[in-house]
């Protein structure tokens, strides 16, 4: 398994997993067809706020992640937020994720690494404790 850069090759199987992830439990709000290829094609022209990846074994993707950019006033330094991070279910508990973890670690070394998950996604909370992530004591709010 390898994690690379999103490419424009992958956009189709990235839109579907896309829409697969968004329509789950795992997140709460649907997106869009537009949305998501949006996404999509700020990670294809390299955009300084978002960097899209995928994980593949050389004939299939596995799955795929995007990284936001930003940074914390809270914590003095730049912030990473794991905005997506799907492995299609027949690659699920292969530790893809936690490899996945580990390398935006090693990619950022001096930053914030932050996610948000549901609490009933008990899979990948466990992934995440695991990978070093502790809950934060307070709400997020959001203004559209």
């Amino acid at each position: 398994m390898q994690i690379r850069a999103m490419q424009q090759k992958d956009q189709s199987a990235v839109l579907q997993m896309m829409n697969v992830f968004y329509h789950s439990p795992a997140v709460h709000t649907d997106g869009s067809a537009e949305i998501f290829r949006n996404d999509v094609e700020n990670c294809l022209k390299g955009s300084p706020y978002l960097e899209g990846y995928v994980f593949d074994d050389g004939t299939t993707q596995m799955g795929y992640a995007m990284l936001a950019k930003s940074f914390s006033t809270e914590f003095g330094k730049p912030c990473i937020w794991i905005e997506d991070l799907y492995i299609q279910p027949d690659f699920r508990g292969m530790g893809i994720g936690q490899q996945f973890l580990q390398f935006v670690t090693e990619q950022y070394p001096d930053a914030v690494i932050r996610l948000e998950v549901e609490e009933e996604n008990e899979r990948a909370v466990y992934v995440y404790k695991k990978s070093g992530f502790e809950p934060l004591p307070y709400m997020e709010m959001i203004r559209k």
